[in-house]
């Protein structure tokens, strides 16, 4: 026998909309009532009906997550706890891999919306928010930007202040006492532009020249990051520190100095930004900026949650997590 909501009411002797609540975890009813109808409903085995909660509600409690790279584990922790913050206010969440590609996103994202998901989670592969504004807004979509601020929207946005990890970990290696300081920069997005701007600004406060050749294009991988730090070493002067655009690109260029027969940090003091699981487990531990992954995601997930409840739209929040060092042997110079 299909179990109903006013059957899980009728044996509680409570109102079906108390019941309702509770399988909803909305917040306006006790602990203690919420914690007896779930178990009462676990115990009769009661399954959502959501196909008939969709045609009362002109909702589908499915939000759509859109990110660039699947295997990335920035982007695996933080969907991992925005999936599960959003979840806990009663959404089913469906994921998907733009695989760093614009047009694969604006595919992606069309599917979603003719699924009729309530929201969207989005760290977009697009140059500019242009589309997102246009496709989103006609549809009246709450959607929420991570990691990547795109310029042509008024978006909810959640991300790290990524001006802020260029100068850190630029002032670390000059505190380590690196004086020619190399970039390996990122792709063209927001995130690279601001921790290259960083970067320049610690120079700049300091004093120390960014040398001919010294910013060369790394993109986002541990190969092209391997290939840059190469060309790195071809300089007359060679740098005594670099500050790689993310872990993966500076795990490439550890190779790459190791492979010359140079050692890090004696040679050359390598700091990437991050934080991803395996950082600590490569050949020369690496010094990082930590992004808080698990931050942004439990931030943009309540940001989702309370965007899609409103009655009202809401006003473009801006949310910028704080970074922080994590100092490892890849850069350690002095004790």
């Amino acid at each position: 026998m299909v179990v109903r909501i006013k059957d899980i009411a009728k044996d509680l002797g409570v109102s079906t909309m108390t019941v309702s609540k509770a399988l909803r975890n909305q917040f306006d009813i006790s602990e203690e009532t919420r914690k007896r109808v779930l178990k009462r409903a676990e115990e009769l085995g009661y399954k959502p009906n959501l196909v008939a909660r969709g045609l009362v509600t002109r909702r589908t409690y499915m939000i759509g997550m859109v990110i660039p790279d699947l295997l990335h584990s920035f982007f695996a922790e933080t969907v991992k706890a925005a999936a599960k913050r959003i979840k806990s206010h009663g959404y089913h969440v469906v994921i998907v891999d733009s695989e760093e590609n614009a047009n694969s996103e604006m595919a992606q994202i069309g599917t979603l919306l003719a699924h009729n998901v309530d929201g969207l989670i989005i760290a977009s592969a697009q140059s500019d928010g242009r589309w997102l504004h246009q496709t989103l807004g006609k549809n009246q979509i709450p959607y929420v930007l991570i990691d990547r601020a795109l310029s042509g929207t008024k978006a909810q946005y959640v991300g790290v202040d990524d001006v802020e990890i260029g100068a850190i970990a630029t002032w670390h290696l000059i505190e380590q006492g690196c004086r020619r300081i190399a970039h390996i920069r990122g792709p063209a997005i927001s995130n690279a532009k601001g921790r290259e701007q960083g970067y320049r600004r610690a120079m700049a406060d300091h004093d120390l020249e960014v040398l001919p050749g010294y910013v060369t294009a790394g993109q986002h991988q541990d190969t092209t990051g391997h290939e840059a730090m190469v060309q790195l070493l071809s300089l007359r002067s060679r740098p005594d520190g670099v500050f790689c655009y993310n872990d993966q690109v500076a795990s490439g260029a550890i190779t790459a100095i190791v492979e010359a027969g140079l050692k890090v940090p004696g040679d050359i003091a390598v700091i990437g930004a991050g934080n991803v699981h395996y950082s600590s487990h490569l050949r020369v531990p690496l010094s990082t900026i930590d992004q808080r992954s698990s931050v942004i995601g439990e931030t943009a997930g309540e940001m989702l949650a309370q965007s899609m409840e409103s009655k009202t739209a809401a006003r473009p929040k801006r949310v910028l997590i704080t970074p922080r060092l994590i100092a490892r042997e890849s850069s350690l110079r002095r004790g």
